[in-house]
């Protein structure tokens, strides 16, 4: 099974989408109004799992753009030998 950069940089950027949409999605539905700084309902806690995804995927997003960079500039080195 031949596996390129490309492909596993487009598999972390999938998943880096899915991941900071669930995300989005969970703090967006907080209990939370803008009237109701220091509601009893809210627990800082619940946002913090959120937000760390949302980190994560910007991680992983930049991980699948510098391996399609390294990916572009391998392929550019080959095609130089070659010519």
């Amino acid at each position: 099974m031949n596996i390129s950069p490309s492909s596993s940089a487009t598999l972390l950027i999938n998943n880096a989408q899915r991941k900071s949409s669930d995300a989005a999605q969970t703090i967006a539905t907080l209990p939370i109004q803008k009237d109701e700084i220091g509601s009893s309902e809210f627990n800082s806690s619940d946002v913090i799992k959120p937000i760390l995804s949302l980190k994560e995927a910007e991680f992983e997003t930049s991980v699948a753009a510098k391996l399609i960079a390294a990916d572009k500039k391998m392929l550019g080195s080959i095609l130089d030998i070659h010519a």
